[in-house]
């Protein structure tokens, strides 16, 4: 078996043998959809904020969702920093770059069909509670931007999980920052001009339909704007873990 292609099944066999780490995408899905059928369900035709935009409606579960996501990808990396089997692991595939790109591919993998699921189960949860019109101009966008808002914060959380180098600090920093900390930046008068360039505010703003005046980009902006955040965080990773010292 090829080096690479070992590397992947080994970290397929990690993920789907730890429940901490398989439970994560079962919850994450679970919030997600969840939280969208009920809040529907129960306030969909009422809720003046939920029918302005039908798509702060279909992914209002994904507020909540999407702390699960990035505990998916804390946990990935994460777990080995906290019981030092990160050592073990690069015994077992002394390239650190072919280690780091199969925990990368494989979170990509679980990021994208989370992201499809999630999305799918929104747009038929909306559908089945309110209604859905599907001939809506850039509900397409919006479904593609909810598939890939999974992935790239999946990806984020991994990188920035190998900068830190320990899984305590990630946790607490990273999970707590993406469900208040960057909500709480874009309310302050002042930090909004900044707050909104953060990557989540990005990526969530790429799913609405309606435009806000007071955002100073597009809706596929928005998504490139947390695609690029993603790709610093993983170089960041790449480096980090290049130049660690593994007890």
């Amino acid at each position: 078996m090829r080096p690479t292609a070992a590397a992947l099944r080994a970290e397929r066999i990690k993920f789907t043998t730890l429940p901490s780490q398989w439970a994560a995408p079962l919850v994450a899905l679970a919030l997600t959809v969840g939280i969208t059928c009920a809040v529907n369900a129960a306030y969909g035709s009422k809720d003046r904020s939920l029918t302005e935009d039908p798509a702060v409606s279909i992914y209002y579960g994904l507020l909540f969702g999407h702390v699960a996501v990035a505990c998916l990808g804390i946990l990935l990396i994460g777990q080995e920093f906290n019981t030092r089997m990160i050592g073990t692991s690069l015994t077992a595939v002394p390239h650190r770059a072919r280690l780091y790109g199969a925990k990368l591919a494989l979170g990509a993998g679980l990021g994208l069909m989370l992201g499809l699921l999630s999305a799918t189960g929104c747009f038929l949860a909306v559908a089945g509670t309110t209604g859905l019109d599907l001939s809506t101009p850039g509900l397409t966008r919006t479904f593609l931007a909810g598939v890939l808002y999974h992935p790239l914060l999946l990806l984020l959380c991994l990188g920035l999980t190998t900068m830190l180098g320990n899984f305590s600090a990630a946790l607490g920093l990273i999970a707590p920052m993406v469900f208040l900390g960057t909500t709480w930046l874009a309310a302050i008068p002042g930090i909004r001009e900044i707050g909104q360039f953060l990557p989540d505010r990005a990526g969530l703003y790429a799913t609405h339909l309606n435009t806000d005046p007071d955002i100073h980009y597009g809706h596929w902006t928005g998504l490139l704007i947390m695609a690029l955040w993603t790709v610093a965080a993983v170089y960041g990773g790449l480096r980090a873990i290049r130049r660690r010292e593994v007890a």
